[in-house]
């Protein structure tokens, strides 16, 4: 069976040229494939041929019939995501553990853009014709809510929001230390550091390419030798929570790389497999496997309608389950 769909140009894809134009819209499709099929016919402009370096004007509408399926898609694999919200243009995911957001280098599954793309697949009657856009990205190991757009509009609305700072997001942490005050501002540069054959971010004086990072917080309680607390990052840069509490001497519980006042620690892992496991408890007192950080809240205008989006994610099970036994065992001293 051959599909068909009929697409409308947006002002904002004024001028773009039907090759152009449906490359955006066909996310999964290669522009060989758009190439394909406007040399066989399969592309019209407002129900008239179209040539593919036809200018498309706001209103004008593209026809297009998918001839053959897309060959760009993500491989799709069937898991069982917890979705806080979704609808036509994007979803929001509560991502567990362990997951990357995307497949880069040897790791090509176990992704969340392959979860999503098999779960994008039940949604259209052709599988691949809705792509997963990552606008922002969670650690592997940092768990929590992370904003997916569905369509090229949605996305390219998002990435702009995100640019200007018009979404708001709060972690809640568990650092090491007992934080005296309680709630502050770490304003910190964030830049690259290279130890061994690793690239890390640092607040050090001679990191390269370091820009302007700031990060709000506030302590929630002190919990034995530890301290909850909720960050509120106004920039974005790359680890950026976990090297600014490290910085000012209270290290995420349980992170791998980042230790108090700009310290690296060595790797227990021997192989980036390992390291996806987690199979290891790597700080004894919370018996926390991962560094403890959690994107519990994320608010932002709807790239499309504009309403106003609060979501919230309760605290993942093994973070809940470190804080209840630091109190047990502060209990047991006191």
């Amino acid at each position: 069976m051959v599909y068909s769909l009929e697409l409308i140009v947006e002002p904002y894809q004024s001028g773009a040229r039907v090759d152009a134009f449906l490359v955006q819209q066909l996310r999964n499709y290669s522009l060989w494939q758009i190439q394909r099929l406007g040399h066989w016919n399969a592309l019209t402009v407002n129900h008239q041929p179209a040539d593919l370096m036809r200018r498309l004007w706001p209103g004008n509408t593209v026809q297009v019939k998918l001839l053959e399926p897309p060959e760009t898609l993500y491989d799709p694999e069937p898991f069982p995501l917890h979705i806080v919200y979704e609808d036509a243009w994007i979803v929001v995911v509560d991502k567990p553990v362990g997951v990357i957001a995307h497949p880069t280098g040897n790791m090509q599954s176990g992704t969340l853009c392959n979860f999503l793309q098999a779960h994008f697949d039940l949604q259209t009657p052709i599988k691949g014709m809705l792509r997963p856009g990552i606008v922002h990205r969670l650690d592997r190991e940092t768990t929590g809510l992370i904003i997916v757009a569905k369509t090229h509009q949605a996305h390219r609305n998002l990435v702009d929001s995100f640019e200007h700072s018009r979404v708001s997001k709060t972690y809640v942490a568990l650092v090491e230390g007992n934080l005296e005050e309680s709630a502050g501002t770490i304003d910190l540069p964030i830049g690259q550091d290279h130890i061994g054959s690793k690239v890390l971010m640092s607040t050090r004086a001679n990191t390269k390419n370091a820009k302007v990072a700031k990060t709000h917080w506030e302590r929630l309680r002190n919990v034995g030798d530890y301290s909850l607390v909720v960050a509120r990052p106004v920039t974005g840069r790359n680890h950026q929570i976990r090297v600014h509490f490290a910085a000012i001497g209270h290290p995420l519980a349980g992170d791998e790389f980042y230790g108090p006042r700009g310290q690296f620690k060595t790797a227990s892992r021997q192989t980036l497999e390992e390291g996806r496991r987690m199979t290891e408890i790597r700080c004894e007192k919370t018996g926390l496997k991962r560094h403890a950080l959690h994107a519990a809240r994320i608010e932002f205008a709807h790239p499309i309608t504009g309403v106003w989006l609060q979501l919230t994610s309760n605290l993942p099970a093994d973070m809940l389950a470190a804080v209840l036994s630091l109190e047990n065992q502060n209990n047991r001293l006191g």
